[in-house]
């Protein structure tokens, strides 16, 4: 789907980053420092970079530098520094996104594909076969009939379905479609349940909920 290019010094981490990515469609790279990041930069050519900040050599910040020098690939950051002026520098560095170790895969998993969409390293329409999604037009289809969604429920609907099969807490889905993390998740569950009613009018179930976790969309039957 994608080339991810992984700067990670610890091992485990790296191993499992890269293993998830493969696992999800994407074509990994995985290097322990950045001291080849020139070369990968031209030779690999990354849709996106998942970039520590602590690393031998040069750190992450030098190296977010060098990226956003050389193109346009997206970068999402990903380090045990927490505190919030060191998040604000990263974006301010020109960094897509932000994720605070230790950290679940699939929300990493997550916030790469949602990465790149925003930066054209995957398609902006989605299709899943039962439903076609068109964020720029604001189209949603499903079985030919055209369903009318608020500008919420699109996103939300967007997100949802541009990582099936996965699920998604209601942290997640605050974070990627309200832009925030603390608030009230009976926002999620509102809007969820108004999404569902109108897809629910032209087929069967699309939206999952996994008690105690969040939601998936995946296409099978009604629970």
């Amino acid at each position: 789907m994608a080339r991810v290019l992984v700067i990670e010094d610890a091992e485990a981490i790296r191993v499992a980053v890269e293993t998830a990515l493969t696992g999800a469609g994407h074509e990994a790279l995985a290097r322990a420092d950045g001291t080849e990041l020139e070369q990968d930069l031209v030779r690999f050519h990354p849709d996106l970079v998942l970039l520590d900040l602590r690393l031998p050599g040069r750190d992450g910040f030098a190296l977010l530098e060098l990226i956003r020098a050389h193109g346009c690939a997206g970068v999402v950051i990903m380090t045990a520094r927490d505190a919030v002026g060191d998040r604000v520098h990263g974006l301010r560095c020109g960094a897509d996104d932000y994720v605070v170790k230790p950290f679940v895969l699939e929300e990493l998993l997550a916030r790469v594909d949602s990465v790149l969409r925003r930066t054209g390293g995957l398609p902006a329409v989605v299709d899943t076969g039962e439903l076609v999604l068109d964020p720029q037009s604001s189209s949603v289809l499903r079985g030919g009939a055209r369903i009318e969604l608020t500008s919420t429920e699109l996103r939300l609907l967007d997100y949802l379905a541009a990582h099936r099969g996965r699920v998604l807490s209601k942290t997640q889905l605050l974070d990627a479609v309200w832009g925030y993390q603390e608030y009230d998740p009976n926002l999620v569950e509102v809007h969820v349940s108004a999404l569902r009613r109108k897809l629910e009018a032209h087929g069967p179930r699309l939206v999952h909920t996994v008690r105690g976790s969040g939601y998936v969309f995946r296409a099978e039957a009604a629970e």
